[in-house]
């Protein structure tokens, strides 16, 4: 008898492990023995739990943990086949839909790898996946509108990655300004609004000013080829690790220091951490 092939026994490793992994969530799922938390989960129920684990994927990506990154990934996995569990309980589809979905997609969508098309760039790869993303969206017994992809994008993205999505399609539509001083002028305009606002008007017409400002900040972003949700992480992080070097060196609590006193000790953990001491 051959030994079969070294990749051949590396797949049947893989596909023995996604199957146990679906046979234990089955069992935690069976009214015969299950777990009492496991059968009273819904779909919506778990939303919460999708997206706690996507943001500790990126977030162990970003530390580059790679023990923590294979474990958040399969707690991202467990709600993926949790999800396809309580559908396939339902009758509406299962995990080898979702798989055989996924799988014609990428064919579909990467007609340079499994079909004839020829590509010079990465950005004609894009385009394009975006062309035929867009025929694929399309209803045959409609005009092809922009809106409905906009409004998924604010229905299912977080906030500033949103504001880029849909800034990004309503420019390449043609919804854009000739150069960036435009862009600039729309800023200035906002912040003088948003100030208005604050100053004499309701709380509702703040907020909604407020988010005007945002949204040019996002497009003065995008003209700059920056990332707004990447920049306020950054942002996050750096006033943790300040805020922590100003709590080091205080011997009581902030609220006995003065403002004049917090703003020296600011400057100088913002002078260490620059400096890299």
């Amino acid at each position: 008898m051959s030994t079969p092939p070294a990749s051949h026994s590396f797949e049947s490793a893989i596909l023995s492990a996604l199957q146990r992994l679906v046979e234990v969530v089955a069992q935690l799922r069976s009214p015969n023995g299950g777990c009492p938390w496991d059968l009273a989960q819904t779909p919506e129920t778990l939303i919460p739990y999708v997206i706690e684990e996507a943001y500790e994927v990126v977030d162990a990506i970003r530390q580059g943990n790679q023990e923590a990154i294979a474990d958040e990934l399969g707690d991202l996995l467990l709600q993926v086949v949790l999800q396809a569990q309580i559908a396939s309980e339902a009758g509406q589809f299962d995990l080898k839909n979702v798989a055989e979905g996924i799988t014609e997609k990428l064919i579909r969508r990467h007609p340079h790898v499994f079909g004839d098309v020829k590509v010079q760039s990465v950005e004609e790869v894009h385009q394009n996946w975006e062309q035929i993303k867009a025929a694929e969206e399309q209803s045959p017994t409609e005009p092809q509108r922009l809106t409905p992809r906009l409004s998924r994008y604010a229905r299912s993205l977080p906030p500033l990655m949103a504001g880029m999505k849909i800034s990004q399609k309503a420019a390449a539509a043609g919804f854009e300004w000739e150069n960036v001083d435009g862009v600039w002028q729309k800023f200035h305009e906002e912040l003088a609004e948003f100030q208005q606002a604050i100053a004499s008007e309701s709380k509702a017409n703040q907020q909604a000013e407020l988010g005007d400002l945002l949204f040019t900040l996002i497009n003065i972003a995008r003209w700059h080829e920056l990332d707004p949700a990447e920049a306020l992480e950054g942002t996050n992080q750096r006033f943790i690790q300040r805020f922590a070097q100003v709590e080091a060196v205080c011997d009581r609590p902030l609220s006995t220091y003065t403002l004049d006193e917090l703003e020296t000790l600011w400057q100088r953990a913002k002078a260490k951490l620059a400096g890299g001491d």
